[in-house]
């Protein structure tokens, strides 16, 4: 009995994805659909290599298409195509070689932001993306310290070439600096340093630019609202009530520049003593989904307070590189796979409907 393309199309109709709400096969996920005999192969193209279920979703493929009439073998590869969550509509220019720009802010310091940006950004690149990082806090940048980077930048005669580790294509105004210097400039200087990092760096094929921004709200969220379409922010908090209230800003400021919020994670969530292993809730709990769920936004996950965390900013090998299978690394994992699932729908939410086609 011969296998046909439609029936193929018609059974992965039950495979749907979580976030988006809707068939594979009317998201066109389905591509390269092949029949010889009653051997069936296809790709599912998702869109982010982050996807959290793309290994459900693939058995889930395997399993309908073989419940068919004569097919004898079924074989799913996965790829990904991440897509733009902000378009020319947003009156913006786009960055040149950029999809989606990140902001990971927080209402106050001493939340662990900039700790968090770059371990979720050395997630995403390890789950498969292309990931870059801008650091925002042009007064106190230390991205460079948290990856053990010291270089110059370099040129390639016409553009800034951004300097590489871990994966991470990264601009800081600590790779202009000498380490002590202080940098001590007024609004429009900082502007004019976004606008180089934005628009003078030969940003090279990124799905994600992850901008660590400095705490509060002030020069940079502004300037960051009128130059560039942004996907959205994560803004990061800790349990306790003085972070919530401060964070709660920070949410409402970035509504004000038209930037959706993507998420809320808090951060320093728990402490497991190591003795003990006895889960102690240090700085209070429950107080981010809490306020995630008042506020109306998604809560992107907790990450436990883990000494190495801590150790690893300030011996430049973040814990995603020296200790990727730790409970707190898995928690960063997770969040980071919770993030590129809500740059994916705010992607599709500005989409038509995808017209079935058929790739023979």
């Amino acid at each position: 009995m011969a296998v046909e393309h439609a029936a193929v199309l018609d059974a992965l109709k039950v495979v749907r994805d979580p976030d988006l709400n809707r068939d594979i096969v009317s998201l066109g996920f389905i591509k390269n659909l092949s029949i010889e005999g009653g051997q069936v192969a296809f790709m599912i193209e998702l869109t982010t290599p982050a996807c959290p279920v793309k290994d459900q979703m693939r058995d889930q493929a395997r399993a309908a298409v073989l419940q068919l009439p004569g097919v004898t073998g079924v074989d799913v590869t996965l790829g990904a195509r991440v897509r733009e969550a902000v378009g020319a509509e947003s009156g913006r220019q786009p960055i040149e070689g950029v999809k989606n720009i990140i902001a990971v802010g927080a209402g106050k310091g001493g939340v662990g932001k900039t700790t968090l940006s770059v371990n979720l950004a050395i997630a995403l690149s390890k789950l498969g993306s292309r990931v870059g990082m801008i650091d925002g806090d042009i007064y106190g940048p230390n991205v460079p310290i948290m990856l053990g980077m010291k270089t110059q930048l370099a040129t390639d005669g016409e553009k800034i070439l951004p300097a590489e580790k871990y994966g991470l294509q990264v601009v800081s105004m600590g790779f202009l600096t000498e380490d002590d210097a202080p940098i001590i400039w007024r609004g429009p200087m900082l502007h004019s340093a976004l606008q180089q990092f934005f628009r003078e760096v030969r940003w090279l094929d990124l799905d994600y630019l992850i901008i660590d921004m400095p705490p509060g709200t002030g020069d940079v969220a502004l300037s960051l609202g009128q130059m560039v379409p942004v996907a959205g922010a994560i803004v990061v908090t800790t349990p306790q009530q003085v972070s919530l209230a401060d964070s709660t800003r920070a949410i409402a400021m970035y509504k004000k520049l038209n930037i959706p919020t993507l998420g809320v994670i808090e951060n320093m969530s728990y402490f497991i003593c190591p003795g003990c292993q006895k889960e102690s809730d240090i700085f209070g709990t429950g107080g981010g989904e809490t306020m995630a769920a008042k506020l109306g936004v998604p809560f992107l996950g907790r990450i436990p307070l883990y000494q190495p965390i801590r150790e690893g900013g300030d011996s430049g090998v973040p814990l995603m590189i020296a200790e990727p299978d730790a409970p707190a690394a898995r928690a960063i994992v997770s969040a980071a796979e919770q993030l590129a699932a809500q740059v994916s729908i705010a992607s599709f939410s500005r989409m038509p409907t995808i017209p079935l086609t058929l790739v023979r």
